[in-house]
């Protein structure tokens, strides 16, 4: 993964610590962009990196000296409220180490403003507030990190967008062209040139042909302004032209098929606008905003308004998102979305800022990005409910489960969405209310997949039905003969009832032969040796697997009956007793007190011993 220097920067400065609980991250719908091997790169890895002060480091020769802090501050630098310019500080540390961004950009802003002679400190309070989207703090920084080229630039892209966003665009386009933007930055401004250009009066420039390769991501956004200013122009016939050629570049169509709709729209071409939108909802990442174009055209609605050259730089800036996601840098996605968001507010870019910011581990932002997407397009509030959901899952299962449900209700025909909405209710132990769900007439068809049939045997197992759940597990491996997951599974199910131990035993060790680092795997092996009698093999398989899987209380319980059985009692005792601080159900307790009373059968009495 290529880094750009800005998150050298940001990764390298001793006082910047942005953490929060990892969330996992999905997107419904995806609109990756492929990179050409000839494209400019928006984040190259070589830009150089100025270097960042350390803690306890003397600064370099080209920065300024931060004036010490004096020994007795008097007067204690307070606001209004009495709060202390280092109070404020650490309060701000402290919501970052939390993962609220939002909240540590106000509270070292507050702080800045109070110290302004500390150079760090404007530097930290910049980084915060960029990522944050406290862009007013971020222009009236951007004076102060000159002294940082990657810094500066983004200051300057900044201010040149809330230009625009005052109704200033002259003045955003005179800096932007007395001095193009360095990097990382570069590709941004010249994606936002042309609609800047208009928005400023230069029309030369703004409908200036574009010249670019077809294999150039760049031309597809490009393209799409121009178009869309021929449009403002009135120029309709050259305006579709430029469309046609846009949506016959590669992923042109995908990416653009929406716009061109839409534009169709408005000149009255409503079959064909038909055509352009059942296009965009096809292949494997279908348009969610085809459906209200869709929806337009049945209730005979008035087309949508002709863009902006506002709408214009918003779309070249989300474009640009886009790439930056595409090579990994979540931190740039999200700060060009917030940009995106200051001019053209919309819920598929809010769906966007909360992926990027949960792909960069930023879960409370994430979440309140997720939260702001609305109801009006089905498609779009299912992925922000969903992917608030997987957010919620380790913190809050009740937060979890209301968020899958709100998804799967506002699009119940997805069946990622079922999948997590069932996985999570198995989890949490509501196997009745799991099985109602995978059992919904639009999810058990006959051409349901592989994963509903093993969730569906999941939760049979879980309910004791066994023959009804070997029957959907089966059903899943031969859609899937050499899948770990589904041979552990099944395979672990005729070993521990004692169906089929040598068959079951057999298929985990194919499991296991796929995914040998896979703990939960090698417990089932060492399961499969215990149930076949070779109980010092399965002390060996199993204290791997204990060794990979630490913290779950069956693996634990696994290596305490092998010590048992091999006459190391007193090991096999601890090794209850540790279960019981792992948080096992109530079967899971019983059963090991029951056994720390009176320990285990003989071996030739053990269950499933034969096959």
């Amino acid at each position: 993964m290529r880094s750009s220097s800005l998150r050298v920067l940001l990764t390298g400065c001793a006082l910047l610590a942005f953490a929060g609980p990892a969330a996992a991250q999905d997107v419904p719908p995806a609109t990756p962009v492929p990179a050409a091997e000839d494209a400019a790169d928006p984040v190259p890895a070589e830009a150089p990196v100025a270097e960042a002060p350390v803690a306890g480091e003397p600064a370099a020769e080209a920065e300024p000296a931060a004036p010490p802090i004096p020994e007795i501050w008097a007067p204690v630098p307070v606001d209004e409220q009495g709060q202390s310019a280092y109070g404020l500080y650490l309060s701000g540390r402290i919501a970052s180490f939390r993962g609220d961004g939002a909240e540590a950009a106000r509270l070292l802003s507050e702080s800045q403003t109070l110290t302004p002679e500390q150079p760090l400190l404007w530097r930290e309070t910049f980084l915060t507030s960029l990522f944050n989207g406290d862009l007013d703090t971020v222009v009236r920084l951007t004076p102060t990190v000159e002294s940082v080229p990657e810094l500066a630039e983004a200051g300057r892209l900044v201010s040149v967008i809330r230009s625009v966003e005052r109704g200033q665009a002259r003045q955003g386009y005179a800096a932007l062209s007395g001095q193009p933007l360095g990097q990382p930055f570069t590709i941004i401004g010249q994606f936002i040139t042309p609609s800047l250009a208009a928005a400023a009066g230069d029309w030369e420039t703004a409908l200036r042909p574009v010249e670019s390769a077809a294999q150039d991501p760049s031309g597809l956004i490009l393209r799409l302004q121009r178009a869309q200013l021929l449009e403002a122009r009135r120029r309709y016939d050259e305006a579709d032209a430029e469309y046609r050629a846009l949506i016959a570049l590669p992923n042109g169509a995908r990416l653009f098929s929406v716009e061109y709709g839409e534009f169709l729209e408005r000149r009255g071409k409503r079959d064909e606008a038909f055509a352009q939108y059942r296009a965009s909802l096809t292949g494997l990442s279908p348009d969610p905003a085809a459906l209200d174009g869709l929806q337009r055209l049945a209730g005979r609605s008035r087309p949508p308004s002709a863009p902006t050259p506002a709408d214009g730089i918003a779309e070249a800036l989300d474009f640009a998102s886009l790439m930056a996601s595409e090579r990994q840098d979540h931190k740039l996605a999200a700060i060009v979305l917030r940009l995106a968001e200051t001019l053209k507010p919309s819920d598929m870019t809010a769906l966007r800022l909360g992926l990027a910011l949960a792909a960069d581990e930023q879960a409370e932002p994430a979440r309140r990005a997720f939260a702001r997407v609305g109801r009006s397009n089905a498609i779009i509030y299912a992925g922000a409910q969903y992917n608030l959901g997987l957010g919620y899952q380790e913190t809050d299962p009740e937060a979890a489960l209301a968020a899958f449900a709100r998804a799967t209700a506002a699009s119940p025909d997805q069946t990622r969405i079922t999948l997590a909405y069932a996985g999570h209710l198995l989890g949490m132990g509501r196997n009745d209310e799991a099985l109602a769900v995978l059992n919904r007439p639009e999810v058990n068809t006959a051409d349901q997949t592989a994963d509903v049939r093993f969730l569906r045997g999941a939760a049979l197992e879980a309910m004791g039905r066994i023959d009804e759940a070997e029957g959907e597990l089966w059903a899943a491996l031969q859609a899937y003969p050499e899948n770990p997951m589904l041979l552990n599974h099944l395979g672990y199910l005729w070993v521990d009832s004692g169906r089929r131990v040598e068959q079951g035993a057999e298929m985990i060790a194919r499991a296991h032969a796929a995914d040998p680092e896979n703990g939960n795997i090698r417990d089932s092996l060492g399961w499969a040796q215990y149930r076949q009698g070779q109980y010092e093999t399965a002390v060996s398989t199993l204290e791997d697997a204990v060794a990979k899987e630490p913290a779950n209380p069956e693996i634990n319980d696994h290596l305490g009956d092998a010590y048992w059985q091999v006459g190391r009692r007193r090991e096999a005792q601890w090794q209850w007793n540790r279960v019981l601080t792992l948080d096992p159900d109530a079967d899971q307790r019983a059963e090991i007190e029951q056994k720390l009373a009176s320990g285990l059968p003989q071996p030739d009495a053990v269950a499933g011993s034969q096959p």
